[in-house]
């Protein structure tokens, strides 16, 4: 199975699971009345929106390059993480306002076995599934993929405070654990939503991922050191599922074209394979005697 196969059908798979524990939760937020429960459930409605978008995003985002779009598509990956992003904060306050009206009007939990009994099993499956996402997302360098799984394990750790909150409910018989614990979850989904969006920004505004940029510098400087030849002008950005390298090749003047462009071809192909899932390294090749570290569309 090809990689765009892959990551569709895990998309898919994250599809039917999040209708299928959208509505397990929202039955078992309606039969208890669990405003932590009502958490969990919120949060799946956002997920389910969030998902059929990024299922939609995955397959923009393996169309090829065109002639209006030269790089690809990659990068709707990560505008589709920042839209997962916000829409988790929107469930986070969502989670609040709940809670907030519980502590005001009052906390009443009712078939306490039903709730704890779905929200476990959600919390399993879930489990699962972020785990798979995530790895996924890694394996195939999908940033889309990955702040799926992300979410999907955001939603485990609600899931656990919403257990925790039911057990110290029927240990103590303090009803207010209940609103209490939504709360803590959503606070922690807003940190999970925030840094989501941190991510997807920082990938459509092509920061630097330094230790990415020291591998492929260590890749030229050892190749280089043995093919005689040296480099500068380095720039490196990705892009979702493809590094994008170029930089200046300094060869000595003995060296015809044809020998500086087989050189050049060697070390773009060396750094290509060393960096998954996949690459595109362009080398601008320059003489010794005429070596200009400082182009001049650079200089202020």
């Amino acid at each position: 199975m090809d990689r765009s196969r892959k990551l569709r059908v895990l998309m898919n798979l994250s599809l039917v699971a999040a209708v299928i524990l959208l509505l397990a939760k929202v039955t078992a937020a309606a039969m208890t009345g669990s405003s932590a429960i009502y958490s969990d459930a919120a949060e799946s409605i956002v997920h389910l929106i969030v998902v059929c978008f990024g299922s939609y995003a995955i397959r923009v985002a393996q169309k090829p390059a065109d002639e209006s779009h030269h790089y690809g598509h990659d990068k709707v990956s990560y505008l589709s993480a920042g839209f997962e992003g916000v829409m988790i904060a929107v469930a986070a306050l969502m989670i609040f306002y709940e809670a907030a009206m519980q502590f005001i009007h009052g906390v009443s939990i009712e078939n306490f076995g039903i709730g704890v009994t779905i929200t476990a099993a959600a919390a399993l499956v879930n489990l699962a599934l972020g785990i798979a996402l995530v790895s996924g997302g890694r394996k195939h360098g999908s940033p889309l993929l990955r702040a799926n799984g992300q979410h999907v394990l955001t939603d485990v750790w609600s899931s656990a405070a919403v257990l925790l909150a039911l057990a110290l409910y029927k240990i103590s018989g303090w009803v207010w654990w209940d609103p209490i614990a939504a709360m803590l979850a959503a606070c922690n989904i807003l940190r999970t939503g925030y840094r989501l969006f941190r991510e997807s920004m920082s990938g459509l505004l092509d920061e630097a991922d330094p230790v990415i940029e020291q591998e492929i510098r260590d890749l030229l400087d050892n190749e280089l050191k043995r093919l005689g030849g040296s480099y500068h002008n380095l720039r490196y950005r990705h892009s979702g599922m493809t590094h994008w390298v170029e930089f200046h090749l300094v060869l000595e003047d003995s060296h015809s074209i044809r020998s500086a462009h087989e050189l050049a071809t060697e070390v773009e192909a060396l750094i290509a394979s060393k960096l998954k899932p996949e690459a595109r390294v362009i080398s601008h090749i320059e003489p010794k005697s005429a070596e200009q570290r400082e182009e001049r569309w650079e200089a202020s």
